[in-house]
């Protein structure tokens, strides 16, 4: 391995993964001949012949694939190393950037990020408000450095934190259905009545729409506040976080029409950051304090009737 370069290791991975010559190239923004030539000096070094370029498609040889499957576990690590490096070379941040979600329940959440920020008053906190793959979007294009909000936790490049168990449930006003409420509605019976939902802020990923009856006459808001309002008023129906109706579901305001054809939903509200990036010492900070907090901090959403 005497000689060996990163470089030579990098080409051979991107040539790999990417299927050609070129498209490696392009990864790596090197030119082709570039890659080329690198991967033949690393076989020169090595002894071996570790792809096949005779095909319509490089493949790798026997040896090749052996040799490939260490070396991703390596670049790995070696990808790793540097964000570790990073990490110990940066001072405090002077900003951080933190994305909560539409169904996050807001007085304790601020109420957490004060307490840390209040002794960090040299970081200056950008905060944003986004709605359903808003969140994800900004954290997965290196815009926010964390998010609160539910997320795909098979997905290997963000680790998160647990902190709110929920409920959604599909609710009315008193009188807005044409029809006696019962637990046999169905989505048929709905699409007569218009649906309230909330607007996706996602600017590039694909949108989601979520519990929206097909072919329903629908108005779209941009948060959960303005979307209970309108259904407070008998202007529409949706599906909204339970933590913020407890209140009118209790004193009648606000009715549940959940059953077997309408179940609402239910879902997980974490604390999520990028696994694959390099944090400063005050992300690490937040990230233990929300860490340590989150226990307190459900069983305090708890006792508002988030499970009511």
């Amino acid at each position: 391995m005497d000689g060996v370069t990163i470089h030579q290791l990098q080409c051979l991975d991107a040539v790999v993964s990417e299927g050609g010559f070129q498209a490696g190239a392009a990864k790596l923004g090197r030119s082709h001949s570039t890659v080329f030539s690198s991967i033949k000096n690393l076989e020169n070094q090595l002894g071996l012949q570790l792809l096949n370029r005779d095909g319509y498609r490089v493949t790798l040889t026997e040896s090749g694939r052996s040799f490939h499957s260490r070396l991703r576990g390596f670049l790995h690590e070696l990808s790793l190393l540097r964000n570790h490096a990073s990490q110990l070379a940066m001072g405090e941040e002077t900003e951080l950037r933190i994305v909560i979600g539409d169904v996050c329940p807001l007085a304790e959440t601020l109420a957490l990020l004060r307490r840390f920020f209040a002794d960090h008053p040299a970081t200056r906190l950008h905060l944003y408000f986004e709605a359903i793959s808003g969140p994800w979007e900004r954290l997965l294009d290196d815009k926010a450095d964390l998010i609160i909000h539910h997320i795909d936790k098979t997905d290997t490049q963000i680790e998160f934190i647990d902190l709110f168990a929920g409920k959604l449930l599909p609710v009315v006003a008193p009188n807005f259905l044409p029809f006696p409420i019962s637990r046999d509605i169905t989505p048929e019976q709905m699409r007569h009545c218009v649906q309230c939902v909330i607007r996706d802020t996602a600017r590039h990923v694909p949108r989601r729409d979520y519990y929206l009856v097909e072919g329903a006459r629908t108005w779209t808001v941009s948060d959960q506040l303005m979307k209970k309002e309108i259904i407070l008023q008998g202007m529409g129906w949706g599906h909204m976080p339970t933590y913020l109706i407890a209140d009118e579901l209790r004193d009648g305001r606000l009715l549940s029409i959940a059953g077997k054809h309408l179940r609402g939903g239910a879902g997980e509200i974490v604390a999520a950051r990028r696994r694959d990036r390099p944090h400063g010492p005050i992300g690490n900070g937040l990230w233990h304090f929300i860490s340590e907090a989150a226990p307190a901090l459900r069983a305090s959403v708890k006792k508002r009737d988030w499970k009511k």
